[in-house]
């Protein structure tokens, strides 16, 4: 996560979204930079302890500022991820196992644990369904995040490639496909609210 100050924005690293590359783009106007494991700070948790803080602090409100990936292909980004050598041998590894699997076990309660990651719609609001947030852009649409921030910064934003995962074949069956999209009915809802906004949904918050 980064905070800018002159360009008033919290920009949320929502895992598996392109965040490390823009981290990385941006790196170098950010006033405030979270890293390792307050990197990935829900919107929730930026609610109730960020938030204050930078207004106690810094009299700062910064408009806050998100990307939500289509979630079965976030999925696809994790499952991926999980295969690395790095992981190997490890309760998290993905290694040897197909993604309609990897899949099933994703909407299993409680996940095991190669595959408990959460979801986005979790990442992206708070316990009673409202989202904390004033703009959401959709992975999938990369050109209206990149003009939101060349607007904002002054100048052309351009992306290196960074954290990039194994190339690997993700299949999975129409039924599976049709689990994950009833156990996501809370997410898929979300990011057609952004789709239908043009790639990029403006929210009321605070």
């Amino acid at each position: 996560m980064q905070i800018f100050f002159k360009q008033n924005l919290a920009l949320l690293a929502v895992p598996k979204t392109g965040t490390t590359a823009y981290e990385a783009a941006l790196r170098g106007e950010a006033d405030i930079l979270f890293k390792k494991r307050r990197k990935h700070m829900s919107a929730e948790a930026f609610d109730k302890t960020c938030a204050p803080f930078l207004r106690r602090a810094y009299r700062l409100t910064p408009e806050r500022v998100a990307i939500m990936r289509e979630p079965l292909d976030q999925l696809r980004s994790w499952y991926r991820y999980r295969t690395r050598e790095a992981l190997l041998g490890s309760k998290k590894s993905t290694a040897g196992m197909s993604f309609d699997a990897f899949v099933r076990d994703a909407i299993e309660r409680p996940a095991p644990p190669h595959a408990n990651v959460g979801t986005q719609w979790r990442f992206l609001t708070l316990k009673d369904g409202t989202v904390p947030l004033h703009h959401l852009f959709a992975y999938e649409r990369q050109s209206c995040f990149l003009g939101f921030l060349g607007e904002r910064f002054g100048k052309a934003v351009d992306l290196p490639e960074a954290n990039v995962s194994p190339a690997l074949e993700t299949e999975i069956s129409p039924e599976t496909r049709a689990a994950f999209r009833a156990a996501r009915t809370e997410d898929y809802a979300l990011y057609e609210r952004i789709l239908e906004a043009g790639g990029h949904l403006q929210l009321e918050y605070g």
